[in-house]
């Protein structure tokens, strides 16, 4: 791992000669709280990792990026600093961190550096359309009482957070900077050249029935598609246990329900 700022990749669970690591891309409105949970369900010897987009939690004193570009080069960035020479590692984003992450595999490989063994992109449509109007979730013309019931009812808020007027503000803001630079993303045509784990939830009205397919057309590599239960995050004990769904981390495991096909 080269040197990066503890504040921009939060090392969430670190085991000495870890076989490899799981790198995780945050979520519209979101940082790296609702990843510390999975330390704990992680496999032995895999780290975890989060990286933490500017304008929030370490980084809270940095200006919030104002385009896709510019939030996908400091993620891409971010995602070198995590990995180490020789340790595989497994990208995973979540609703507007799943295109974050497919889209920083194709600059890795642009670049030459080093790609993820398995891309794993949750509740989020392929982003080959562009962003359509069911991508535009939540909506930036929202008011701020809007913004909080999608992400009291849809997201990870948690319930302190909606107790208290200054965090309130502060978690409207955090989500209308990140609209503004998910509003600004276009599809480049690009394809991801490494296996690619599509999950969905059974319940999430965001995701389309074809995602599991379009998103395999995304890949030159193998994809799988698994539906799991709940809506946009699942249900919480799914969400907390999310690690164990993710096949890359679990090698010596068979494939059984949405098993990988090219």
């Amino acid at each position: 791992m080269s040197a990066a700022p503890a504040t921009t990749v939060v090392a969430l669970k670190r085991t000495e000669g870890a076989e490899r690591t799981l790198v995780c891309l945050g979520f519209c409105g979101g940082g790296t709280a609702a990843y510390h949970e999975w330390a704990a369900a992680v496999p032995a010897g895999t780290d975890l990792f989060a990286v933490c987009y500017p304008g929030r939690e370490g980084r809270f004193a940095e200006d919030f990026a104002d385009t896709w570009e510019a939030l996908a080069e400091d993620a891409a960035a971010a995602v070198r600093a995590a990995t180490a020479p020789g340790v595989p590692y497994v990208l995973f984003g979540h609703s507007m961190g799943g295109w974050m992450a497919f889209d920083v595999t194709t600059r890795l490989a642009a670049a030459g550096d080093p790609l993820p063994e398995t891309l794993v992109v949750s509740s989020c449509n392929a982003p080959d359309r562009g962003l359509t109007a069911r991508d535009r979730f939540p909506d930036r013309r929202g008011t701020d009482d809007e913004l909080l019931t999608w992400m009291s009812t849809h997201g990870l808020l948690p319930a302190h957070v909606l107790g208290d007027e200054d965090l309130t503000a502060m978690a409207v803001e955090l989500m209308r900077a990140d609209i503004r630079v998910r509003d600004t993303f276009t599809y480049g045509g690009a394809k991801a050249g490494v296996p690619l784990q599509v999950l969905s939830g059974a319940d999430d009205p965001v995701v389309g029935d074809d995602t599991g397919t379009r998103w395999g057309a995304l890949t030159t590599a193998t994809h799988r598609h698994d539906v799991l239960p709940g809506g946009h995050f699942y249900t919480p004990e799914v969400w907390r246990t999310l690690p164990d769904r993710i096949t890359a981390l679990h090698p010596a495991a068979p494939l059984t329900k949405g098993a990988l096909s090219g």
